[in-house]
């Protein structure tokens, strides 16, 4: 008897300590998907582009295809930092009622090429990383990182947030979405270059 008054105050306090919850199945085979995808997506459209082709632009206010890369490529590193350092306070599940948009939401809002949005000004660019080639493969490797991230991490993606400037409060997982849909979104934004009259042939 004595033995169990003992336990019980402990069995109590591990009921109280926050659980973490990691990606289910589903969710981190979507993300491993999605983000293989995008990056597969973005590889095929720039294979063999000569310079004239990666450089050429619509008109003066429009970017070029090397330019949509290297935004790609610095938003990647970016995000990626913003959805880590979103996991470092402790999981707190109180704010998913805070939560207004879905991952279907969030995803299909980024892909909207009709709406238009400017880009800030750490992520514009301007050369940042150097050459075009510089910049796809920092992409790549960074994006190869972030899915072997996402394959092994135990982390609580969905009781972790992130105050977005469009969408207001989102889970880390949709942080993570975000992510990946708005390279696709920029890649997007290259098929319509490489689609473009007077494109170089």
């Amino acid at each position: 008897m004595k033995k169990l008054m003992l336990i019980l105050p402990i069995l109590a306090s591990f009921a109280l300590m926050p659980f973490d919850k990691t990606l289910t199945k589903q969710e981190r085979d979507f993300a491993v998907q999605y983000m293989t995808e995008g990056r597969d997506s973005l590889l095929m459209d720039v294979k063999g582009l000569t310079p004239d082709q990666l450089n050429w632009k619509a008109d003066t206010s429009r970017w070029s295809v090397a330019q949509c890369v290297e935004h790609i490529a610095l938003a990647e590193g970016m995000l990626m930092g913003v959805v880590q350092m979103n996991l470092a306070p402790a999981a707190d599940p109180s704010k998913r009622d805070s939560l207004k948009y879905t991952d279907q939401q969030i995803m299909t809002f980024l892909l909207n090429r009709t709406q238009k949005f400017k880009a800030p000004e750490m992520l514009k660019p301007e050369g940042k990383l150097g050459t075009y080639q510089a910049a796809l493969d920092s992409f790549v490797v960074r994006r190869n990182r972030n899915i072997e991230f996402v394959k092994t991490t135990q982390a609580d993606f969905r009781n972790h947030y992130w105050v977005n400037p469009g969408f207001g409060w989102i889970d880390d997982y949709q942080a993570l979405l975000f992510m990946v849909a708005h390279s696709k979104r920029h890649t997007k934004q290259l098929e319509e270059v490489l689609a473009s009259p007077g494109f170089p042939k």
